[in-house]
């Protein structure tokens, strides 16, 4: 068995660090103190508020995303025309893969199906706060990062902090695909 001694805590504490100027004890909460306020202030950070620019080309968290990306592999985005500046006919999905009244994401787009043969394209990126969108279900377009959902038909947002609708480009069919316009 082990033989503990205790000293009291007058003995732990005494005149050395009393001359040092210093306490173990204050330290170690000046530390703990100064962690649960930084965490807070990240937590808060995180949550804060939609302030993305009026042009589109800074995101609210400071990124370089664009309200208007282009597809990988292409030229830059043109806003003008709200596709690529490579003269379009980008293939994005095949016709057959896009459910009637529903959608899917693919790449950089959420390729929906609004009524039967109608076919749109939106940014997959939350105009909210940059986060990828993840599902599409029950003509909602769905982002899991602070619960913004997005209409099917328009990319118009239904609920959520989202404010803006996503983006969309001009789409057509083209034989079995759907092509950028």
């Amino acid at each position: 068995m082990t033989d503990v001694q205790t000293r009291p805590d007058t003995e732990i504490t005494g005149t050395d660090e009393k001359a040092a100027g210093t306490s173990t004890a204050t330290s170690r909460r000046v530390v703990l103190v100064g962690a649960g306020a930084l965490g807070a202030g990240c937590l808060l950070a995180a949550c804060g508020t939609d302030t993305s620019t009026s042009s589109g080309t800074t995101g609210s968290n400071g990124g370089d995303f664009s309200n208007n990306p282009a597809p990988a592999g292409s030229a830059t985005a043109d806003p003008a025309t709200g596709g690529d500046s490579s003269g379009g006919g980008e293939t994005l999905a095949a016709v057959a893969d896009v459910p009637e009244g529903g959608g899917i994401i693919k790449g950089d787009y959420v390729i929906t199906q609004p009524t039967a043969g109608e076919f749109k394209a939106f940014s997959k990126i939350c105009t909210h706060q940059g986060c990828p969108v993840n599902k599409v279900d029950g003509g909602q377009i769905a982002c899991p990062c602070h619960g913004s959902f997005f209409s099917i038909k328009d990319g118009s947002p239904t609920a959520g902090p989202a404010k803006k609708a996503l983006p969309e480009t001009k789409v057509k069919v083209d034989g079995d695909n759907i092509v950028a316009a």
